[in-house]
């Protein structure tokens, strides 16, 4: 079993900063990509931002510029920093990883998710 643990999430006045971590743990073989998305109340959870194991990285138009992904291989951990937050990035934040499998479909394993909000 794999799990994802996130931190980070808070209050925060607009134009502030936070940095959102996850940690992958659990029986890993290796972590493909892994990624934050978001989601407000009755909408779709959206990408914010994905990286890849090499480094290779894609976000939403919203974010960028402000956010950015980062990850340690070493600590299957991924981070985002978010930067000049505005009060429409307030949402739950959730974690995702692919970790791949031997002999074996690569599993999707997401957080319990991290509120961030951003007041005005």
């Amino acid at each position: 079993q794999v799990q994802l643990v996130e931190s980070g999430g808070g209050l925060v006045q607009a134009g502030g900063s936070l940095r959102l971590s996850c940690a992958a743990s659990g029986r890993i073989f290796s972590v493909n990509s892994m990624g934050w998305y978001r989601q407000a109340p009755g909408k779709q959870r959206e990408l914010v931002a994905a990286i890849t194991s090499g480094g290779s990285t894609n976000s939403a138009d919203s974010v960028k510029g402000r956010f950015t992904i980062s990850r340690d291989n070493a600590k299957n951990t991924v981070y985002l920093q978010m930067n000049s937050l505005k009060p429409e990035d307030t949402d739950v934040y959730y974690c995702n990883a692919v970790i791949d499998r031997p002999f074996n479909r690569p599993l999707e394993v997401w957080g319990q998710g991290t509120l961030v909000t951003v007041s005005s």
